[in-house]
C-alpha cells in the first residue's frame, strides 16, 4: 500500500488548535485573571468606578450630616487607599494577561514562519518542475534562464537569520558634519 500524500486541513484549523491548545493549557488561577481582565476591561467599568467613588463620598458626607460617624471622612484616605490598590490590581491583571496573550502570539508567528518557509519550498519545487518540464519539451526551445533557476532554490532560512542579524539597525546619517559643527564654523 502507498502512503497517501498529505491532503492539507481546511482554512483556519491551525489557529484553531493554537486556540483550544492555548486555551486547555490555561489554570484555573489564569482564566480567572482573564476573567477578572475582561471585567476590568469592559467599557462600563470607568463609570461604574466614578459612581462608586462618589456614593462613597455621598454616603461619608450623608452620615456626618446626620450626626454619625463617618467611616472616611475628608479628604477620604480609605477611598484613596481603595483607588491606589485597585489600580495596582489592574495593572497586574493587564500584565498578566498580556504576558499570556503574548505566548500565543509567539506561537502563531512561529505557525506563520513554518508556513512561509513551506510555501517558500513547495514554490521552488514547483518552479523547478516547470523547467524540467520545458527542458524536456521538444516544442519548446532550450534556453538558460538564470532567474528560474534561483528561484527554484528554496530560501535557506538560516542564511537570512544570520543576515538579519548582521545588518546595520541604524541606516548611515546622510549629513555626517553635526548642526553644532557647522554653526561654529560659519
Amino acid at each position: 500500500m502507498t502512503d497517501a500524500p498529505d491532503i492539507p486541513p481546511p482554512h483556519g484549523v491551525a489557529t484553531g488548535v493554537l486556540r483550544r491548545n492555548h486555551a486547555r493549557d490555561t489554570s484555573w488561577l489564569q482564566y480567572g485573571v482573564d476573567r477578572l481582565t475582561a471585567i476590568v476591561g469592559w467599557p462600563g467599568f470607568s463609570p461604574l468606578l466614578v459612581v462608586l467613588g462618589a456614593a462613597w463620598m455621598i454616603a461619608n458626607g450623608l452620615a456626618d450630616r446626620f450626626g454619625r460617624v463617618p467611616w472616611d471622612p475628608p479628604p477620604f484616605p480609605g477611598l484613596q487607599a481603595a483607588m491606589g490598590a485597585a489600580a495596582v490590581l489592574v495593572a497586574v491583571l493587564v500584565l498578566t494577561t498580556q504576558r499570556r496573550e503574548a505566548e500565543l502570539s509567539s506561537q502563531r508567528q512561529q505557525l506563520i514562519l513554518e508556513l512561509n518557509i513551506l510555501s517558500d519550498q513547495r514554490l521552488a519545487k514547483i518552479i523547478d518542475l516547470i523547467e524540467e518540464a520545458r527542458r524536456d519539451n521538444p516544442m519548446i526551445p532550450s534556453r538558460p534562464d538564470a532567474v528560474a533557476t534561483a528561484l527554484s532554490q528554496p530560501v535557506d532560512p538560516h542564511a537570512v537569520l544570520d543576515a538579519i542579524k548582521s545588518a546595520d539597525p541604524l541606516p548611515p546619517d546622510p549629513d555626517p558634519d553635526p548642526p553644532d559643527e557647522a554653526a561654529a564654523s560659519a
